[in-house]
């Protein structure tokens, strides 16, 4: 609160030129003004303010000081208005744009928590098939969030949170491979696969590491719905490839089991949490809080 007095101080003072109408104006001694500032060229090593008769004028030292005095004062007073919409949340809606992958395994669990906290709020979910569209939403304003794997970077957009994820394969428990701790990509080739379609953002990390291996990518399914993809895994036997955090909730289940691929290990993905530019909203802001917690916890 002293640091928050002090700022006020500098910035009215800076605006009025005078000690006395500033005291006036923020009703305190003139004299309890002057020694904070005082204070304050002492511990600086050097003088804010060239002072006459008349008025109290700013030095250089002054003029770079104000600058962050006045962008500090904006900062605090945006951050009060948040703190304050969000005491008075009850009704509203946050729109998240992201790949259906993850509409059905992340994104619920912080659907919930968050309706828990704000039981009023309405959450829409629109689906995109690729990161392209998904920063689409977010920078047009069609979304408060996106949420997808690897978005380049671009001055258009924030971002909230990122987790890593490999590739790997998933597989249904009772699979050959799920018995493995980690598999060569040599020992999938023999199993029917079903491999996300080329629009997708998983399907050119699997081409680089086929290439890489001098393997031949060889598919019976290819899709660009992971749903349909865990299914296949799930109730077919096919082998699939997908991140710890497209079936995490399958994994939790026991329906699916994520095995490493060492040819995978040293690919990363990046699931990230994004915005646009301007400030989220308050309400934009809690879900994205529920969010980051959930990436952090998977």
């Amino acid at each position: 609160m002293l640091h928050g007095r002090l700022l006020n101080y500098l910035d009215e003072v800076a605006r009025t030129g005078s000690v006395r109408r500033t005291a006036e104006r923020l009703n305190v001694s003139a004299s309890a003004i002057s020694r904070q500032i005082a204070s304050l060229e002492e511990e600086l090593d050097t003088q804010i303010f060239t002072r006459t008769k008349r008025r109290l004028t700013l030095t250089a030292a002054g003029e770079i000081l104000i600058g962050h005095v006045r962008d500090t004062l904006k900062g605090m007073n945006r951050a009060e208005a948040m703190i304050e919409d969000l005491k008075g949340l009850r009704r509203g809606e946050v729109t998240i744009a992201l790949m259906s992958g993850l509409a059905a395994n992340l994104v619920p669990r912080a659907i919930g928590l968050f309706q828990r906290a704000m039981p009023g709020v309405r959450v829409s979910l629109k689906l995109m098939t690729t990161g392209d569209d998904i920063r689409e939403a977010v920078t047009s304003g069609a979304a408060d969030l996106g949420l997808g794997f690897d978005f380049p970077a671009d001055i258009e957009i924030a971002v909230h949170e990122i987790a890593i994820g490999r590739l790997g394969v998933a597989v249904a428990p009772d699979h050959p491979l799920a018995r493995s701790t980690s598999i060569r990509l040599s020992e999938c080739v023999g199993y029917p696969m079903v491999v996300a379609d080329p629009t997708t953002a998983i399907r050119p990390h699997i081409d680089q590491v086929f290439a890489r291996a001098n393997l031949q990518l060889h598919f019976a399914i290819e899709a660009n719905s992971i749903e349909m993809m865990r299914h296949l895994a799930m109730s077919e036997g096919y082998v699939t490839f997908l991140t710890p955090f497209d079936i995490a909730f399958e994994s939790r289940m026991g329906r699916l089991t994520y095995v490493p691929v060492r040819e995978f290990q040293s690919d990363t993905q990046q699931l990230m949490l994004i915005g646009g530019r301007r400030n989220l909203s308050a309400l934009a802001s809690v879900f994205a809080e529920h969010m980051r917690g959930v990436m952090r916890a998977d």
